[in-house]
């Protein structure tokens, strides 16, 4: 997978599935725009391992809940690197609590970042794709044919979009809008080859899920998944470099699930968890 002199910008990209997604975009050759709202400092470890593959990074500090700033994010991209070809949605927020007792400034800030920062970051990049020149991309190589994509934008979300996870409305709800969001939007754009893209992970092991869980609930619960174990990161950013590779131009509109088969009725399975 080459995304060899592309440009990219991913949210939430300091911690967990955004960092491991900047590096693996930094690590096909596109340069990556890092945005980041705090953990300044984990986000500075992000920009020096982009810079390991050879590539530029652009650090963004902000809040992707904010249109204004998501549109001078994605401006200040431009600025530095000329064009946009890559946008990857990942930034979120959740707190865990029964809806009736829910703190609703908290309620609201979930659906602001998870729901409404994810469309911000879709009609910032799409209203620059758009206005862009189209980068030539020559041949597929399989095929022959020629690479007709102006530009990919994934949107992480979740299973939480289709499964009720009790005591995660606010998160439930907005990642299922998201979900409709990007199908909506991969519609509208087809004719203007802009591609759009959800990546559903399965439990991943990230920082985040700290605020949750103890580490060793963390690893029991993993271990009765139906892999045996929770997700990593750069498992996910596989999936979303899959995605944004001009190769994969006739993926639209699709939801890719790397989740180990949390989906599938693991919870009926009265034997091993693992195969043996």
């Amino acid at each position: 997978m080459s995304l060899e002199g592309q440009i990219a910008i991913v949210t939430g990209a300091s911690r967990g599935i955004g960092r491991a997604a900047a590096i693996s975009l930094a690590r096909a050759g596109a340069h990556v725009g890092i945005n980041y709202r705090s953990h300044a400092g984990e986000a500075e470890e992000v920009a020096a391992a982009v810079l390991e593959f050879g590539v530029e990074p652009l650090l963004l500090q902000g809040d992707v809940a904010d249109l204004d700033f998501v549109e001078k994010m994605v401006a200040a991209v431009v600025q530095k690197f000329g064009r946009l070809d890559i946008a990857v949605s990942n930034a979120a927020y959740s707190d865990r609590e029964p809806f009736w007792e829910a703190d609703l400034a908290g309620f609201r800030r979930g659906v602001d970042v998870t729901m409404w920062g994810a469309f911000n970051l879709l009609r910032a990049a799409t209203r620059q794709m758009l206005s862009q020149p189209r980068r030539p991309l020559g041949d597929s190589p399989e095929g022959g044919f020629p690479r007709n994509s102006i530009g990919s934008i994934v949107i992480v979300s979740s299973p939480h979009a289709y499964i009720a996870v009790p005591r995660a409305m606010s998160y439930n709800m907005s990642k299922a809008a998201i979900d409709h969001m990007a199908r909506t939007a991969a519609i509208e754009l087809a004719e203007h080859r802009i591609r759009v893209n959800l990546v559903h992970p399965g439990w991943i092991d990230t920082p985040g899920e700290r605020k949750y869980a103890s580490e060793e609930t963390l690893r029991q619960a993993g271990e009765k998944l139906p892999w045996g174990r929770m997700g990593r990161s750069e498992e996910i950013a596989r999936g979303i470099v899959f995605l944004c590779d001009p190769d994969s131009e006739y993926i639209t509109g699709s939801s890719l699930q790397v989740d180990g088969g949390i989906t599938l009725p693991w919870w009926a399975n009265r034997g091993s968890a693992v195969p043996e």
